[in-house]
């Protein structure tokens, strides 16, 4: 091998997270010479081209400030209106089902994005920038050079052959996983979910489903529609997801044991789950206006991985690790991946020290996917548990924002003395989790067969004052001292909350364990979290 290179750095993949990265790095490095090679010609088609749709805080920010896309997103995509959740197994009545969500919009944006528009528009604005974009290839080999040597990448576009040498490559293929593959990275996980998806023509309105005037007016603007919408019920949710392009997104993701994969590998199949279990909206498809435009499933799409960073290479995206849909990490876990590699190749660039630093990030990395597979991982049974889900879901928001989406918007995922300096909070905010998942599981199995006594609740995110701050305070720019504070506070947050939480499900169940939360919160004056309803133990 040579150390002689034709370009900087080779990504395998022009998907989300391949465009992204190359766009990242070149307007971090303008002189940084970056290929993409991907297997599908542009321009892709819009509508029924990939899922990964909903936006979150971290890949939002990311997507919006970190590239400098709001413009686009704001123009070409549809503003999301937060997640919603409907308790509503088997039933027609949706006003008189659990609703969970914003009533309002929040401070801090995020988007729902039509994959093939956005990934059309990603590859124009990588060739604007310079970038050697290389749709249609096809990747037939990789050589990784060993110390300093070249890695060498074969590929076939139209009916012509070519290599290039690089100084890093970076796997960003997806499922294909093409350098994971190679080197024998895949590594499986305990949660065995499956889903099955498809997209059709117009708008699917949460709104046409009730003539109630009270319940059409909880919003403002009324357009439950921009929201995620998830129907929830037991072992499972549904989601629906619209699209700029006019077309919606809709999706089953469920637990294997309880709805096993045949049972919706087809679309006729697929409708005939939704009548049974979701009948509002199977009832609202079968109306016209709604022609089918594609369908796939996947079974097992959870998988983890053994390294993402090696010797100037890395995975980032799908082709290293992909956790569960339900709260839309995708894009946050690209964004963070991104980051970090955006860093070691600049590190390694400059001749900076940075294969410490690789260790270090991968540890993170592993430790967010860890964390974050918490609240998904044997937590299906609750799904359809009108008294807990609420309360898991606002626990598992305040998680969220309290440490990983501070770290990102903040600039500092990559601020390894920061890290250091938090190392503490960090762990107890881990526990606590940890703690909680446990409790929460266990609360829904001592539930099991109890009716809700409390039903038709309309339970406002937006109203709750601590949680509404802990979302508007993720765009404040402080100082390392007032960061550290804030972080501090955001956990003594999460303190109060599972005090709470546990003299709750105590309330319910005096034989519940506490799963370690009274060794984690002893001594913690607890302020009120959240009101009577979110426990369903109000009218």
């Amino acid at each position: 091998m040579s150390t002689h290179t034709d370009i900087d750095i080779t990504i395998l993949g022009g998907g989300l997270a391949g465009l992204t990265l190359a766009i990242q790095l070149r307007r971090q490095d303008p002189g940084l010479r970056v290929a993409v090679l991907e297997r599908n010609a542009h321009p892709v088609r819009e509508a029924a081209f990939k899922v990964g749709e909903s936006t979150v805080e971290i890949g939002a920010h990311y997507f919006a400030h970190v590239l400098g896309l709001r413009d686009h997103l704001d123009r070409a995509h549809v503003r999301k209106f937060g997640f919603r959740f409907f308790f509503s197994e088997g039933r027609m009545d949706i006003e008189r089902c659990t609703e969970l969500g914003v009533s309002k919009l929040l401070p801090t944006p995020s988007w729902q994005i039509d994959r093939g528009r956005f990934e059309n528009f990603l590859g124009q604005r990588a060739r604007s920038l310079g970038i050697d974009f290389r749709d249609g290839a096809t990747v037939r080999g990789i050589a990784l050079g060993e110390g300093d040597d070249a890695h060498q990448v074969t590929f076939e576009q139209g009916s012509a052959a070519a290599t290039l040498s690089s100084r890093w490559v970076v796997d960003a293929s997806g499922r294909a996983g093409l350098l994971k593959r190679k080197l024998g990275l895949a590594q499986d996980n305990d949660h065995d979910a499956n889903a099955a998806w498809w997209r059709v023509e117009g708008r699917i309105d949460p709104n046409d489903w009730s003539d109630d005037p009270q319940w059409l007016g909880r919003c403002t603007p009324p357009d439950r529609w921009r929201s995620t919408n998830h129907m929830c019920g037991p072992g499972y949710w549904f989601w629906l997801i619209p699209l700029a392009s006019g077309t919606h997104s809709l999706g089953i993701v469920c637990d294997a044991r309880a709805h096993p994969l045949e049972m919706m590998n087809t679309h006729d199949k697929a409708m005939a789950w939704l009548r049974e279990h979701q009948p509002r909206v199977a009832a609202s498809l079968e109306q016209p206006g709604h022609a089918l435009c594609d369908f796939r499933f996947l079974r097992h799409f959870s998988h983890g991985c053994r390294q993402v960073f090696g010797n100037r290479w890395a995975l980032t995206g799908e082709s290293g690790l992909f956790l569960d849909p339900f709260y839309s990490p995708g894009s946050d876990f690209i964004a963070i991946s991104n980051t970090f590699i955006c860093d070691l190749v600049a590190r390694e660039r400059a001749g900076r020290s940075w294969t410490s630093h690789a260790e270090i990030y991968q540890q993170l990395y592993f430790s967010f996917y860890e964390n974050t597979m918490t609240l998904f991982q044997d937590q299906y049974a609750l799904f359809g548990d009108a008294r807990v889900m609420p309360v898991k879901i606002i626990w598992d928001y305040t998680f969220y924002w309290a440490l990983l989406a501070p770290m990102f918007y903040s600039g500092r995922i990559v601020d390894i003395a920061m890290f250091g300096r938090l190392r503490a909070q960090f762990e107890r905010a881990s526990a606590l989790n940890a703690a909680m998942q446990a409790l929460l599981r266990e609360w829904g199995e001592r539930n099991a067969g109890r009716p809700l006594p409390l039903d038709a609740r309309v339970l406002d995110q937006y109203h709750i004052d601590w949680f509404h701050e802990l979302n508007r305070a993720l765009a404040d720019q402080l100082d390392d001292d007032a960061f550290a504070a804030r972080i501090t506070g955001n956990v003594a947050r999460m303190d109060w909350l599972a005090t709470e939480i546990l003299a709750r499900a105590r309330a319910e169940h005096p034989g519940i364990g506490d799963h370690g939360l009274d060794a984690l919160c002893a001594g913690t004056d607890a302020p009120s979290s959240l009101s009577a309803p979110w426990y369903a133990s109000a009218a």
